[in-house]
């Protein structure tokens, strides 16, 4: 199920991006969103711990490092997301304008000349929800957390 919502988030951007290109800096190499102290639930924390488990352990070793001192995303490495297929829903929806609370906000780089249309807003409320219902638990990792057990000689013996 999360891989689906995963999926759909990412199709959603695509889409946004399709229609609103023009407004839109998001690309390869960007990443303005990425520094920040991020949370995730319990589901997307499982596609995370493996994907650094099957990091060779140097990488894995640079990662824990970054994130023993303080850096918000250890998992990026120059202006690169090393886990990029398998980051979480917050970070696959950098850059997509975003309805929560009855306010809709996107990056700073985006939209500066025209604003998205009502189909093109992801409705964060929306997409928490379906999040709680494939697992339903208040819980959230803090992604540092995962990024600095990742040197463990044994990732996939991490707690879950």
């Amino acid at each position: 199920m999360y891989r689906q919502l995963r999926d759909k988030v990412d199709a959603f951007f695509v889409r946004v991006q399709a229609r609103h290109g023009a407004d839109m800096e998001c690309k390869s190499g960007c990443h303005d969103c990425c520094h920040q102290r991020l949370s995730v639930s319990p589901v997307e924390a499982e596609p995370i711990r493996a994907a650094l488990a099957a990091l060779p352990a140097e990488i894995r070793a640079r990662i824990a490092d970054r994130a023993a001192r303080g850096i918000d995303c250890a998992a990026l490495e120059d202006g690169r997301c090393l886990i990029y297929e398998d980051r979480p829903l917050v970070c696959r929806s950098h850059g997509l304008p975003i309805r929560l609370d009855g306010r809709v906000e996107h990056c700073f780089k985006n939209f500066t000349a025209n604003s998205p249309d009502p189909a093109c807003v992801l409705d964060q409320n929306l997409l928490s929800t379906t999040l709680y219902a494939i697992r339903p638990t208040a819980e959230r990792v803090d992604l540092r957390a995962i990024f600095s057990a990742s040197a463990s000689p044994f990732p996939s013996a991490m707690p879950r």
